[in-house]
């Protein structure tokens, strides 16, 4: 036989064999998909992750793979594509070559914005005078603490008096003032105590006027 057709020959043996493999190889699938179920994308880790780092773009293409198994290996709630991980965080550590799921992930947590109440206090609005100098000085956006005055109606031979019902409150927001029958007033949120929003709640019935001044 000359070199020509031995060359024929052993191209022709080579895809065979080719043919046979892939052959074998369909085969194995079928029995596989047919014994586990059909195959289907999961994500994994590559790198180990740490808890309350939040997965941003680059570490999920970094310690991040999607990877396809049968369907009776894959957990439930495993995530299948690198954006479904993506601004979560790993709520404890995950090692490398663990599948990554729902379970494990939480959203971030977010900082709550705004002054910080002392332990025992609520928002609670209150109409109040005296809000055109606190909005002047900056203050409309909450922030800076407060006094709250308190003017009472003169009642027979007595007249009204004039006193601090509560000291050195945070003040969280102010309303521009408006002009209505009981005349320039506006709306304070401040953070009170439960005893303090009561006695300002019933002064707001009683008081001829309740101011809001810049605490010392």
């Amino acid at each position: 036989m000359s070199r020509r057709g031995r060359a024929i020959g052993f191209l022709l043996a080579a895809l065979l064999a080719a043919f046979a493999a892939a052959a074998v190889a369909d085969g194995y699938g079928e029995r596989v998909a047919r014994g586990y179920g059909e195959l289907r994308p999961v994500l994994v880790t590559t790198a180990s992750l740490g808890a309350g780092h939040p997965i941003d773009p680059e570490t999920a293409a970094r310690s991040l793979d999607v990877r396809r198994v049968p369907a009776a290996f894959a957990p439930p709630d495993s995530l299948r594509s690198l954006p479904e991980a993506v601004g979560l965080v790993p709520a404890a550590p995950l090692p490398a070559g663990s599948y990554l799921l729902a379970a494990q992930l939480r959203p971030p947590r977010t900082r709550a914005s705004g002054p910080r109440l002392g332990r025992g206090r609520r928002p609670v609005e209150i109409a109040v005078g005296g809000a055109g100098a606190l909005l002047a000085a900056g203050m409309g956006a909450g922030g800076g603490r407060v006094d709250v005055v308190v003017t009472t109606e003169p009642s027979g031979s007595t007249s009204g008096r004039t006193y601090v019902a509560a000291a050195a409150v945070p003040l969280l927001a102010l309303a521009p003032e408006t002009v209505g029958e009981a005349g320039e007033t506006s709306t304070a949120t401040l953070g009170l105590t439960r005893p303090q929003a009561l006695r300002l709640i019933d002064a707001e019935s009683f008081a001829r006027r309740v101011t809001v001044i810049p605490s010392r």
